[in-house]
């Protein structure tokens, strides 16, 4: 004979001390504390080692221009490295016809008022590719304290709000779930404002790039969460 499983308690309460569960939602927009650039270097030749002289004396220019900017960069990383041998259309032998490599970096500035020159002066080096900005909330930001409070803020109004229309009162909180309270919304990447275009030392120095004008883009932080709790019985 099997031995029937025990019931599993409802969440309901009891006549005396109700239930009521509710969810709190809070959104904020902030602005952002961050804004990252993807920065590309790229080069190109027929001979094996004088395609990596080229890239290393690029992504060396790179790193110069944007560690010049103090802390105004918080920090520059590599992400990879890649140098690929380009094989000849035709022909059964396996013949390099020439060696592309790149070299991709990423560089997060924390302030913005250099950012517009950094970015044009990065696009304007040699066979270099800029994409970005994108802009970002660091992980400690004060931004997702507050969400988080405002959500149980609004669990417990919602929760009273409901109690009150049964002429009742909140006793205690039985549980807290926090349901994805740390949700930020990255915004679409913006157009890659470089491309790949000579710069000094093809044909000489190059007139000064443009300074372009970039405006921040505010950051949505949004948080929620669950609640129960008890109330006073209900005068219905």
């Amino acid at each position: 004979m099997t031995t029937p499983e025990p019931a599993t308690p409802l969440p309901y309460g009891t006549p005396d001390a109700p239930r009521v569960s509710v969810r709190g939602e809070a959104r904020l927009e902030v602005d952002p504390e961050i804004a990252r650039l993807g920065i590309t270097v790229t080069a190109r030749g027929t001979d094996r080692t004088g395609t990596l002289q080229d890239l290393t004396r690029r992504n060396a220019q790179a790193l110069d221009l944007v560690k010049s900017y103090g802390d105004a960069v918080e920090k520059i990383e590599t992400g990879y490295v890649s140098i690929t041998p380009q094989l000849t259309d035709k022909g059964r032998n396996e013949r390099i016809r020439a060696y592309n490599g790149s070299v991709h970096l990423t560089a997060t500035v924390n302030d913005f008022t250099v950012l517009g020159e950094l970015t044009t002066r990065l696009a304007d080096l040699p066979l270099t590719r800029i994409s970005g900005p994108w802009w970002a909330l660091r992980p400690d930001s004060p931004a997702h304290a507050d969400v988080r409070s405002k959500a149980v803020r609004e669990a417990v109004q919602r929760a009273r709000e409901y109690a009150a229309a049964l002429g009742a009162g909140l006793t205690a909180l039985l549980e807290l779930a926090d349901d994805g309270a740390e949700r930020t919304v990255h915004p679409t990447p913006a157009p890659a404002m470089g491309r790949p275009r000579a710069g000094a030392g093809y044909g000489g120095a190059a007139p000064a790039a443009p300074e372009l004008d970039l405006e921040p883009q505010r950051q949505t932080v949004r948080a929620q969460v669950n609640a129960r709790f008890t109330m006073t019985p209900p005068r219905l």
